[in-house]
């Protein structure tokens, strides 16, 4: 469920901290879990405005972190061992597998391992809600998928009108002799968009799809004797 929806252009804390206000102006309460990436702002605002809930850091965003900074070569065997310890069953378990994991890769790759422990206890914040929950509340992909979804609209709506995404549209349909006309349609309109003539899509729509009509045989003509 969708609460509020404000614009906004960048995620520092007097702006994050604004738009919480506003929930609680509304007769938001504390939540008992907030889901967030990264961003130090949006940490430090949900930390101040709902100082009883529980913060989880997203964790598709932390392997993401993990991933730059570690080897290709290695990433997969790290992938491994840091999603065992964030899908540990229990909090305590996933701190002696978080040992491990700095134990195993501290010496060698000091960047990942500082990368891991890093707001750890965030990380593991879903282990202490049931077990049917977790795989939902660990990371922020219900909101980013909201985001997709308004991208998506936005990017094509102000195009909807105009002539050439008229002529983009794509055909479906047969021509007398089965041949699909879809194809060649695609390549008129290509070449008519390079030339910047609409019309030449149009007028070759009409010579495909028209039924061919016999040319007329030539009259007989005969030879008259002089």
């Amino acid at each position: 469920m969708l609460l509020h929806l404000a614009p906004g252009t960048k995620e520092d804390m007097a702006s994050c901290t604004a738009f919480f206000e506003d929930l609680k102006r509304r007769g938001l309460a504390d939540p008992l879990l907030a889901v967030t990436d990264g961003a130090p702002g949006l940490i430090r605002a949900v930390e101040t405005c709902f100082p009883r809930a529980v913060r989880q850091r997203c964790l598709v965003h932390r392997l993401r972190n993990l991933h730059s900074k570690a080897p290709d070569s290695q990433w997969p065997e790290i992938a491994i061992r840091a999603r065992a310890c964030y899908e540990a069953a229990s909090p305590a378990l996933a701190t002696l597998l978080r040992d491990d994991f700095v134990q195993i890769y501290g010496r060698e790759l000091p960047a990942v391992a500082q990368c891991f422990t890093d707001d750890f206890d965030a990380c593991i914040a879903h282990l202490r809600f049931p077990l049917r929950h977790r795989k939902v509340i660990r990371t922020t992909n219900l909101l980013e998928r909201l985001f997709l979804e308004e991208r998506r609209r936005t990017k094509v709506v102000p195009h909807a009108f105009g002539e050439r995404p008229g002529a983009q549209a794509d055909v479906r349909g047969r021509d007398p002799s089965g041949r699909s006309v879809a194809g060649p349609h695609r390549r008129r309109v290509r070449a008519a968009a390079t030339t910047g003539d609409p019309r030449g899509a149009h007028s070759c729509d009409a010579a495909r799809v028209a039924p061919a009509v016999p040319a007329p045989k030539p009259a007989a003509v005969r030879k008259l004797g002089g």
